[in-house]
């Protein structure tokens, strides 16, 4: 081979060799750590770039940890990062609990951090506490007038409750409970409109906030308005359902009525239609009175005068109304 190539394959070689040394070999960042006053050895910077973690994030982190008054060893750092983690908000978080006197270990923020939270948002939370309107709630006096309350529920991050503690929504529901609560038991709603601290002061006192990742402050009633009238409402709908009711029970009575009448009609006619069965028995029990000799002629005749005399009686004794309007 020709010794310039030769030659030229040894630098490269070199070089390769010298940048793979530098790549495990970060004799930069442990140069810094010594300047910063932290004690991490080159051997466990080295494993680290094994174990695939990224050297300069955990120097970078026990620096600024370091220089914000905090101890933390390399193995902390390195362990919550292969869990998965984000180092850089659990620094931050801890270093502004820190400065806001807010007592968080290093243990509690990792297990926020793992849980799924933003622990530097809820340190940031505590800190600066947050306002959280709840939608409009209705609820009815016992009155019968219908209230519909709007509030405003001042809260701050609980860091001991952050992990398996509920949220925002068991805040709001709670906090709507105690409302109709309230406002339910209240006698007059006109009490309710003139003093809406009682309102505050009686769902602050039932502790809403237990078990939740929060802090309750303050409950301020923000807005009431007057609803419906629900009583009235209830009332007028009470008594349309009692007309409803009677009218189908004087229904049910006329249509009974009906059918009585209907019956009595059917034995009308069926008392009607024996009486005429019975008169026409007559004529053949008069033809049997003359066979048997029980019935005379004369008695035929007499009995013959005796209704022409009753049915000229009864023509007599009717009115007569057309001949007494034409002599009007």
């Amino acid at each position: 081979m020709d010794p310039g190539i030769s030659l030229i394959l040894i630098i490269v070689g070199g070089v390769v060799a010298f940048f793979l040394l530098l790549y495990l070999l970060p004799v930069n960042l442990w140069f810094t750590a010594q300047l910063s006053n932290v004690k991490i050895s080159l051997l466990n910077l080295v494993l680290m770039r094994l174990r695939k973690v990224p050297p300069s994030l955990v120097t970078n982190a026990m620096i600024i940890s370091s220089k914000a008054g905090l101890r933390l060893t390399s193995n902390e750092i390195e362990t919550h990062y292969l869990a998965g983690g984000n180092v850089n908000k659990v620094i931050k978080a801890l270093i502004s609990a820190d400065k806001a006197n807010i007592p968080l270990d290093f243990k509690l923020a990792t297990a926020i951090d793992l849980a799924g939270r933003d622990v530097f948002d809820a340190v940031q939370l505590s800190v600066n506490p947050q306002v959280i309107n709840t939608p409009p709630v209705a609820a009815v006096a016992k009155d019968g007038i219908q209230l519909i309350a709007k509030a405003r529920v001042t809260v701050r991050a609980n860091i001991n409750q952050l992990v398996g503690g509920a949220g925002e929504e068991t805040i709001l529901a709670r906090v709507g409970e105690g409302i109709v609560t309230t406002i339910g038991s209240a006698v007059d709603h006109k009490a309710v409109l003139e003093n809406p601290d009682g309102i505050s002061k009686t769902v602050l006192s039932k502790g809403l906030d237990s078990g939740t990742a929060f802090e309750i402050l303050s409950i301020d009633i923000a807005d009431i308005d007057i609803g419906e009238n629900v009583g009235a409402k209830l009332q007028t709908d009470q008594a349309e359902a009692d007309l409803k009711v009677a009218n189908a029970r004087a229904e049910e009575r006329r249509a009974m009525a009906v059918a009585t009448e209907q019956e009595m009609r059917s034995k009308a006619q069926e008392a009607r239609a024996k009486v005429i069965e019975a008169e026409s028995q007559v004529p053949l029990a008069m033809a049997e009175a003359f066979r048997n000799g029980n019935l005379g002629i004369m008695d035929y005749y007499k009995m013959q005068n005796i209704q022409s005399d009753t049915e000229m009686r009864g023509s007599i004794a009717k009115p007569q109304g057309g001949s007494n309007k034409d002599k009007s």
